[in-house]
């Protein structure tokens, strides 16, 4: 039976596979899947929450001006400059959306964020891979891609599934690099679990150039990822182009009021960020421990750390024998990491069970 044909790019891409929640028999495990936050959600969003959640027959404000001016304050931006959407996933496809299309490229490094390739493709652009440097975005890769067809650039700093980040040297100098039609979008999902001296600058850069889009999401940090929102900053003309295709009713009047109270609750973000810090740190060095068993850390500067089986245990064997005992990590083969596991930064128990978990499979003890 004929009927509608889906245009060819479409059929190209690759559909997002989320974080597992369940084992492969149905038991509710430690989720370490998809980077949620484990301290929870702020105290004070979940009250504003659920006093805004009253209104459902209403429309939320389609203008987000509250969420905007918060965000403008907090940050010291231009709220007529912030696009916002249903998580910053959104955010990504409207810009993919408004300056990339058949004919373009656009380039994202090997390893680099699986939404990518699908809002690349959605518009019917070409994606072009520029390759890592030991997991790591490579500047000088990105920047050998770049032809006359290309229009977007996508950098995750800190870079997920990978973890790794570039510094602020390294973003400025991709940034000089890249002819002024091309758009560099900075993905800052992650950005609240980098250490304060090791700001990347993506912020200064997005308020004096043109061609610079930097989004971030209330999903990690904030523990509001069942809400999906999502912002970015850019230059005026940016933004505009971006509104002309976001979805007008996107973000709902409690998600807005919830992310209100998140950004005023800084000792919520603060014992957050510390309890990450020092269970990153533990957890790499443990799995540093395991070196002679052919595991290896992936230094990060985000909520979890990727872990690559170079020895006898094999990824595959790692994610079903933590599955078996009670963790669900994310195995990574369709981002052509079959020999990684991305582990998120659990509570302490979490942590430490998911350490003795390795040490076992490893035969460390």
């Amino acid at each position: 039976m004929n009927g509608p044909a889906p245009k060819p790019w479409i059929m190209q891409i690759a559909p997002y596979v989320p974080g597992r929640s369940t084992t492969e028999d149905g038991r509710k495990v430690a989720k370490l899947s998809s980077n949620e936050n484990p301290l929870g959600t702020s105290p004070l969003a979940r009250e504003a929450f659920a006093t805004a959640a009253t209104s459902l027959e209403r429309y939320p404000d389609a203008g987000a001006a509250d969420l905007r001016e918060a965000l403008a304050a907090k940050h010291g931006l231009d709220p007529a400059r912030i696009i916002y959407g249903n998580g910053s996933d959104e955010v990504l496809h409207l810009a993919a959306g408004a300056f990339a299309g058949p004919g373009d490229e656009v380039i994202y490094v090997n390893y680099g964020f699986a939404v990518y390739p699908i809002a690349t493709r959605r518009t019917g652009a070409t994606p072009v891979i520029a390759p890592d440097k030991d997991y790591a975005t490579d500047v000088d890769a990105i920047l050998a891609a770049v032809t006359d067809r290309t229009t977007m650039v996508f950098v995750a700093n800190p870079n997920n599934p990978t973890g790794t980040y570039a510094p602020r040297s390294e973003i400025e100098r991709l940034h000089a690099g890249l002819r002024d039609d091309i758009l560099l979008v900075l993905d800052h999902a992650y950005a609240e679990y980098i250490d304060g001296a090791d700001d990347d600058g993506a912020m200064a850069l997005a308020e004096r150039a043109s061609n610079v889009l930097v989004t971030r999401t209330f999903s990690k940090m904030y523990g509001l990822a069942a809400e999906r929102i999502g912002w970015g900053y850019g230059a005026a003309p940016l933004i505009e182009a971006m509104h002309r295709i976001r979805l007008p009713f996107s973000i709902t009047i409690a998600g807005q009021s919830a992310a209100i109270a998140a950004l005023g609750d800084t000792d919520f973000v603060a014992n957050a960020a510390a309890h990450n810090a020092k269970w990153r740190a533990w957890f790499s060095d443990e799995i540093a421990k395991l070196g002679n068993a052919g595991l290896r850390a992936i230094p990060s500067q985000a909520n979890f750390v990727l872990v690559v089986f170079e020895g006898d245990l094999s990824a595959e064997a790692a994610y079903k024998g933590l599955m078996d005992a009670g963790y669900i990590v994310r195995w990574l083969p369709g981002q052509g990491l079959p020999h990684g596991l991305r582990i998120t930064i659990g509570t302490e128990d979490e942590t430490r069970g998911v350490i003795a978990a390795l040490r076992t499979l490893a035969g460390a003890e």
